[in-house]
């Protein structure tokens, strides 16, 4: 009887091991040689297409340095500000590098990394338009892609706004330039880049939604990854190459940033 206990036993702590490393994303990605990222394609100077239809960008290329870093194939998948989690939520990315800003809320379904790019959120439009706050939107239609930290920023500060929720970051520009749509919300290197490709439309700011950094993110669980993500982060900060990203991408040096 306990030899057969014995046995049971070692049973069950080895299939017990085995779950936990089926469980480790770091390890999953090291074996099978693969890491699949999610980046976004609507998001300039983070993510978008060239005239070949190439992806390019700064989260494409740090997207690209992860997976070199990690000595694996990169398979990149398109994800918008709607589906950043939910991609991460149902196994269909191992991490997202989608200019995602961190929240209480979204702290509660995945993990953030240390941030790697200093950005802001706020709101632009015309000289001509009088607003200076959430308090003063009136009756101007905001464009803002659903799911993202300023559209959800401006439903909380201001639940009356009228926002026009899009289905991405690209559709939602339009929307503004097109004149579709009064103000748009967005991140402030987003709207840099948009204002270069369109000189004949103003893009003032009106005023900051908040400071929101720019992190990866990964399932709630996986604490190897972060891990790992967090010190390649770290590394790439020492030897230059953040730095190097945001010259090349954001045309201004690197700012200190945040820690978690």
């Amino acid at each position: 009887m306990r030899k057969l206990f014995a046995g049971l036993a070692a049973m069950a702590i080895a299939a017990f091991g085995a779950v936990e490393a089926k469980a480790d994303k770091l390890q999953d990605i090291l074996s099978k040689g693969v890491v699949r990222i999610g980046v976004p394609l609507d998001a300039p100077p983070f993510g978008s297409q060239d005239a070949n239809r190439k992806p390019v960008g700064f989260d494409i290329e740090l997207a690209e340095m992860v997976a070199k870093g990690l000595g694996v194939k990169l398979e990149m998948q398109q994800i918008t500000g709607a589906n950043r989690i939910p991609f991460l939520l149902t196994d269909k990315v191992d991490i997202v590098i989608s200019v995602m800003g961190l929240s209480p809320e979204r702290a509660r379904q995945i993990q953030f990394t240390a941030p790697y790019a200093n950005t802001f959120l706020a709101v632009y439009g015309a000289k001509s338009a009088n607003v200076t706050s959430p308090e003063t939107l009136g009756s101007n239609r905001v464009a803002a892609a659903k799911g993202t930290t300023q559209e959800l920023a401006i439903t909380e500060s201001a639940p009356k706004a009228n926002v026009m929720r899009t289905e991405d970051d690209a559709t939602a520009a339009a929307a503004y330039i097109t004149g579709q749509a009064d103000l748009l919300a967005t991140n402030s290197i987003v709207a840099q880049a948009l204002a270069k490709q369109n000189p004949n439309k103003e893009f003032e700011r009106k005023f900051v939604i908040r400071r929101s950094p720019a992190h990866m993110g990964v399932q709630m669980d996986q604490h190897n990854l972060v891990r790992w993500l967090d010190s390649f982060i770290f590394y790439a900060s020492m030897n230059g190459e953040l730095d190097r990203l945001h010259k090349k991408y954001l045309d201004m040096p690197m700012d200190p940033l945040p820690t978690l």
